[in-house]
């Protein structure tokens, strides 16, 4: 994989391709905007954990009622996050926004009034619907508004806010608990969100760019409803399984994998067919785009450690040693706060560095993984949070460098018309990984507690072998793919793939619109990728020999 050679350039040779681009000087406060209502359905995701003996103990729900009211969030956000990105980029990303966080706030309300477990469950599939519809929006206003090394500095305030809102759910729960005490705490858990929703609408109001107004009925806006059903029904098909691992029998578990795979393959010759003419619910083009694929895979097998680590050692703290949810919370921020240090500055260097920095960064959280295993096989009682303080801390340094600049590389190639629905796939495959993680780490750690009748901190460190699994599959994908850079001779381009007479090509092959002038529809421009802006074009590769700088 080679860097593109590039018509335009920079610094006296020439203008490039985004000298016609005027930044909108109000972007940093739209972003402010968007990272609070991220941060806002983000923290959803990991704050009721926490919760859930109060909520037992309050409302009386069962255990299949305690499992939906986590598990039911994060199928219906799964599910709306393609769809949710692609009505966004047809219909203007800030009314679906603003839809989104309306809905949120709603559901919220309803959560923290629920008088029985049924309702509270609906609440929580009606919170993941709006949590849905304003997370690919945030990645897709990045896209429109920032452009080169100002994309990166912006998907590292996004990227941060992704592994604190994840880290610091626990210890914002427990805190709210404390303070409320257990019979209006878990309440309070989803009250807090409506004056925060209600600052992000007034203020989405002032400082989010309106879309342009189009002439004409064009191939945006095509919403492609059957590509919506088809692939809503696979990521369905996928994400059941792993939510209803200890409810539903092994056998119905297994047979809704052959049937997402099925459904999937219709739902690929369907888009394929509906692309012809009009604009898919996502283009397969993306999936020609190298750096878009495999930013994807690494996301997803990351995504299935890192969410685990929380998951079981917050079970191991509470359940295994007796500590409140405010101390649980408290021993998970290390992680947080070394995540929080590196990502803005990995998403920076990332366009220069390019896949060897995510490898740096997913090698790191192995090391402080590994010495986290370490310090409970030493320190196994009451003083663990202690001793696993720095190994967690190393381990968030390391993911920061991953979350942020993975989303920076994976999108840096990909038109800005095509930004929500991008990062509405890469989302869902984090989600599945999720799933899929939590499943897979839960499983073997509570056979572990089973079998060694109540040894919680060996249990743990069982846990932890299958998220370190699951951490090593990123690496050796990041590794791969800048072994083979470097193996590509960069003097020569890729070669074109084929395409059909007149149809114009992304760098990886992309087929596009374009104007006369070369340009896409969006500003995007095919012969320097976003990621290469500000820097010299013509011949000038980046450091590692990475095609997606």
């Amino acid at each position: 994989m080679t860097t593109q050679t590039t018509t335009g350039s920079r610094a006296g040779h020439g203008p490039g391709p985004d000298d016609d681009h005027t930044p909108d000087p109000r972007r940093w406060k739209a972003l402010t905007v968007c990272l609070v209502a991220g941060f806002m359905t983000l923290l959803d995701v990991s704050i009721v954990n926490v919760a859930l003996p109060s909520i037992e103990t309050g409302l009386g729900a069962g255990e299949n009622a305690l499992q939906w009211i986590v598990s039911g969030y994060a199928l219906t956000f799964g599910l709306l996050l393609v769809p949710s990105g692609r009505i966004g980029d047809a219909r203007g990303r800030r009314s679906v926004f603003l839809a989104g966080v309306i809905v949120f706030l709603l559901a919220s309300a309803a959560c923290g009034l629920a008088p029985n477990g049924a309702v509270l469950v609906a609440a929580r599939l009606l919170q993941g619907c709006g949590g849905a519809l304003i997370t690919p929006q945030v990645s897709g206003f990045i896209q429109t508004l920032f452009r080169g090394q100002e994309r990166g500095k912006a998907f590292g305030f996004f990227g941060a806010t992704v592994g604190l809102s994840t880290a610091v759910g626990p210890l914002l729960g427990g805190a709210i608990i404390s303070l409320f005490g257990s019979d209006l705490g878990w309440r309070m858990v989803f009250f807090v969100n409506l004056p925060v929703g209600a600052l992000a609408i007034v203020l989405a109001l002032r400082y989010l760019p309106t879309p342009p107004k189009k002439s004409g009925a064009g191939r945006s806006a095509d919403l492609d409803p059957i590509g919506v059903v088809l692939l809503g029904t696979a990521v369905l098909a996928v994400l059941l399984p792993f939510i209803e691992q200890r409810s539903w029998p092994l056998w119905l578990r297994l047979i809704l994998f052959p049937v997402a795979a099925v459904t999937l393959l219709v739902w690929v010759l369907h888009e394929r067919r509906y692309g012809r003419t009009k604009e898919p619910v996502v283009s397969l083009d993306l999936f020609r785009i190298r750096s878009y694929v495999l930013g994807a895979a690494v996301g997803l097998a990351y995504f299935a450690g890192f969410t685990g680590v929380f998951f079981i050692y917050t079970q191991y703290l509470q359940s295994g040693l007796g500590y409140s949810a405010l101390q649980a919370g408290l021993a998970t921020t290390p992680f947080a706060v070394g995540g929080a240090l590196t990502s803005i500055v990995g998403s920076r260097k990332v366009l220069a560095l390019g896949r060897g920095l995510i490898a740096a960064g997913l090698a790191t959280v192995i090391v402080g993984l590994s010495a986290t295993w370490v310090a409970v096989l030493l320190v196994p009682g009451q003083n663990v949070g202690w001793a696993a303080a720095v190994p967690l801390l190393i381990a968030g340094l390391g993911g920061g460098l991953v979350i942020s600049p993975n989303q920076t590389l994976s999108l840096s190639q990909v038109p800005v018309k095509r930004a929500g629905s991008a990062g509405g796939v890469l989302q869902t495959g984090q989600r599945i990984g999720s799933a899929a993680g939590i499943a897979a780490t839960g499983s073997v750690f509570y056979s572990a507690v089973a079998s060694s009748e109540g040894d919680f901190a060996t249990a743990f460190r069982h846990g932890l072998f299958v998220i370190v699994g699951f951490v090593a599959v990123a690496l050796l994908l990041a590794l791969a793919d800048s072994l083979t850079s470097k193996k590509t001779p960069s003097s020569e381009p890729d070669a074109p793939t084929e395409r059909a007479p007149g149809v114009a090509q992304d760098p990886d092959g992309a087929p596009t619109e374009r104007h006369a002038d070369g340009r896409h529809p969006d500003g995007y421009h095919p012969a320097m990728p976003d990621a290469a802006h500000g820097r010299h074009a013509a011949g000038h590769h980046a450091a590692g020999g990475s095609s997606t700088p």
